[in-house]
């Protein structure tokens, strides 16, 4: 349909409803049944396609199976489900699709119709499309490509398309020649042009044969088919003149249930004044699942109807176009979004319009259809500034920004300015209104975007004011997220007893929470545990940090989700590695991937292929695991995932590579949080006095440093590694006394973890220093 760009797969999905059989009266459960019926009688080998079909046609389960699921690749299955379907069966009986009008066509389904026609080379499926010549494509290169350009009839043609239209009479040759020279051969100019001539009485139909009753000089030929289509519409009785145009504000295509409930008219009135509007050939029947159905003769047409009637009542009968829809479509009000949006943006009802606007952009959003979604909610908050300023207009555009917000951040990146913006503003107005239900979700969104944009004092702000909330307000729920955030928070911030007494008040809650209770896409259970974990190691007890990542990962064991359990696998490879169990992280590093690819998750795919790639330079293949690093790095800032705590592993590649000028660039360029300021000064020191960039003295001064700024967080582990950087250094310089006291000091304060990496060494580091 013309206005059909904005509406994501609508060919695609009026394809799939056809093939199901799928009727606007049933309900989700008869959907579910007649396609997962159809797909699995097809074949069981495609079951695993459904959650796609059924996520794309809206009738997923509540515990979505694809949450998380990288955008890009969650459109490639889809797409890639529909094609296997089709594809199967054409096994059985020979396929014949047909996608009309392109050059109005939506990104989803040219991306669909693009990887169908890579498919179809030796399948039994014939693929027909019409376009006009501004619509272009890629497909011209392929061997089972025909292309057939529709070009104005020669004159030989056009005369024996008008001999079958007139007779063959002698006497009509002199009014072909003037029908041919004014329409250029255009059929449908041609055939529109002999329309207008007998609607007029130009000529007269006796019998079989037509007869001329003006001289040439008399007709009265408009120059343009649009003429033409305008005149032959203004001679229609009004009644038959103001139903097409009401046909026309309908759409190109228009059930006869909806023409009925619009115009409110008896039925043998409508039923009479559609077969004379056939008869005149303005709109065609046509076969259609359910319902009679017509369509415009041509979108011409369609559009010199639309265009005849005048502003004002155009609005009006959108507006009532779009509340007899509400009428007919109620059941199935979904199938219909973009069209209610449609109409009613053109009607003179803001508030209709804005209702669906908004929910035509949610649904573009949860087909991740984004770009689409934009488009529809930026249109619904232009509207909603003709609106007066009241708690109503708030309350809309707090909607509207927050689904802004969310599909932008999907669009073009959580670190988007118009995301953090949107966010803010959703804040501001949920503020206003008191709206504590909304402002909760907003500020979880905002903090996502200011730890993005590592913008940590506004992380730590945003957390601390969902704490706030969440106790003004409590439920196990929120109170687990909103204490989850402010730990993971402080820990940026190198407030690690304070981020641990936040993230154990959240585990505390976690038994409050039924099992079976669905989170979206994380799920603060696991990240409680993780990050929990990550902070006892940075405290100093390795061994509990251990313990509660395990934990973590069998409750996501338990919970049986994919998302969650692949969060649990990053947190326990991070404590892997702080350890350094190379052995242990490779594995656990491993299952990650398999299950991020079976699942489309990208951000944890490359995760697990960067700690693959951390495993190869620690078992000694340096170059190879530094070259796959820095891809993976690369692919990682690609999905959103910033360099953190993960880049030390890259500067001991560098290092042992003596590449020092690149390890010094990246550790210049990156941006780091507070927690990371003991690590920075150490990983500098050794870096700058390893390739001679500073004295012995200055490195002595940044060791120091890292121990005092790990010693006020009380980062023990820190602390340590600083501890034995300066140790051996003092050691090199004949201090060997001052060294041994101070790492025995750090060394005997630990308790646990004596089989990690950073105690060993500290451990054969004193043991030389006592021999």
């Amino acid at each position: 349909m013309s206005h059909g760009k904005a509406s994501a797969y609508f060919a695609v999905i009026d394809l799939l409803y056809n093939y199901f059989k799928i009727l606007g009266e049933d309900d989700q459960r008869a959907r579910r049944a007649k396609v997962t019926g159809n797909v699995l009688t097809l074949d069981r080998a495609l079951e695993d396609t459904l959650p796609y079909v059924l996520a794309l046609l809206g009738i997923a389960d509540e515990d979505d199976p694809l949450a998380g699921m990288d955008a890009q690749i969650r459109k490639r299955r889809t797409l890639d489900a529909i094609k296997r379907i089709l594809l199967r069966e054409s096994l059985n009986q020979p396929l014949m699709l047909m996608f009309e009008d392109l050059h109005w066509i939506d990104e989803e389904t040219q991306a669909f119709l693009n990887l169908l026609a890579d498919s179809i080379g030796t399948a039994k499926i014939l693929l027909l499309v019409n376009y006009r010549p501004e619509y272009s494509h890629q497909w011209g290169s392929k061997t089972y490509y025909t292309q057939l350009r529709l070009d104005p009839l020669g004159e030989e043609s056009a005369d024996e398309m008008l001999s079958a239209i007139l007779g063959d009479g002698g006497e009509l040759a002199p009014l072909k020649r003037l029908i041919i020279e004014r329409t250029e051969g255009n059929p449908f100019f041609m055939e529109e042009t002999v329309l207008v001539l007998l609607d007029e009485g130009a000529l007269l139909r006796d019998g079989a044969a037509i007869k001329v009753t003006k001289s040439l000089n008399e007709l009265k030929i408009p120059p343009t088919v649009q003429g033409i289509l305008a005149a032959r519409i203004d001679r229609l009785p009004a009644a038959e003149k103001e139903l097409l145009q009401t046909l026309a504000v309908i759409g190109k295509d228009f059930p006869l249930a909806l023409v009925r409930e619009i115009t409110k008219k008896p039925d043998d009135e409508i039923d009479s004044m559609l077969n004379n509007l056939q008869l005149a050939e303005f709109i065609y029947e046509q076969p259609a699942v359910g319902d009679v159905e017509y369509t415009f003769k041509h979108a011409l047409t369609h559009d010199v109807a639309y265009n005849s009637v005048l502003i004002e009542r155009r609005k009006l009968l959108h507006e009532r176009v779009g509340s007899a829809m509400e009428a007919s479509f109620a059941q199935s009000i979904d199938d219909h979004l973009s069209q209610l949006a449609y109409h009613y943006g053109r009607s003179a009802n803001v508030r209709k319009a804005l209702e669906y606007l908004g929910l035509a952009g949610q649904q573009a959003h949860r087909r991740l259809a984004h770009s689409e979604a934009i488009v529809h909610l930026n249109a619904a908050l232009q509207l909603l500034k003709s609106l007066p300023e009241d708690d109503e207009r708030r309350r809309e555009e707090a909607s509207l920004q927050l689904t802004f917000a969310e599909a932008a951040a999907a669009a073009r990146g959580p670190g988007d300015d118009e995301v953090g913006a949107a966010f803010a503003r959703a804040r501001d107005l949920c503020t206003q209104l008191g709206d504590t239900r909304r402002t909760f979700r907003v500020l979880l969104g905002l903090r996502f975007f200011y730890n993005f944009k590592s913008q940590w004092q506004n992380d730590l702000e945003t957390s601390q004011q969902l704490v706030a909330l969440a106790e003004r307000e409590p439920g196990p729920a929120r109170l687990l997220w909103a204490n989850t955030a402010l730990g993971e928070s402080l820990g940026y911030q190198g407030r690690h007893r304070d981020a641990r007494a936040h993230l154990e008040k959240a585990i505390a809650l976690i038994p409050a929470i039924a099992e079976h209770t669905v989170f979206p896409v994380a799920d603060p259970r696991i990240t409680a545990l993780d990050v929990l974990g990550d902070v006892l190691w940075c405290l100093g007890f390795p061994d509990q940090a251990l313990e509660r990542c395990r934990e973590a990962l069998t409750l996501a064991r338990k919970l049986g989700r994919p998302f969650p359990l692949c969060s649990a696998y990053s947190g326990v490879c991070t404590v892997y590695r702080d350890r350094g169990e190379v052995s242990a992280l490779e594995e656990a590093a491993n299952e990650m991937r398999v299950l991020a690819d079976e699942h489309g998750f990208g951000f944890y795919r490359e995760e697990g292929t960067y700690w693959r790639a951390w495993c190869l330079v620690k078992k000694g293949s340096v170059e190879e695991g530094l070259n796959e690093v820095q891809r993976s790095m690369a692919a990682r800032r690609a999905v959103g995932l910033a360099g953190g705590g993960a880049l030390f592993d890259v500067f001991e590649a560098f290092r042992k590579l003596r590449r020092f000028d690149e390890a010094l660039a990246l550790l210049d360029q990156t941006t780091w949080t507070q927690r990371f300021s003991s690590a920075v000064r150490r990983v500098r020191g050794e870096l700058q006095l390893e390739a001679g960039r500073c004295s012995e003295r200055e490195a002595e001064d940044l060791f120091r440093d890292a121990i005092r700024i790990a010693r006020s967080e009380e980062a023990r582990s820190f602390e340590l590694r600083a501890t034995t950087s300066l140790a051996r250094l003092l050691a090199k310089q004949g201090k060997r006394d001052e060294a041994r006291t101070m790492l025995a000091d750090i060394y005997n304060w630990f308790t646990e973890g004596f089989d990690t990496a950073d105690l060993k060494d500290a451990k054969a580091l004193l043991e030389e220093l006592n021999a």
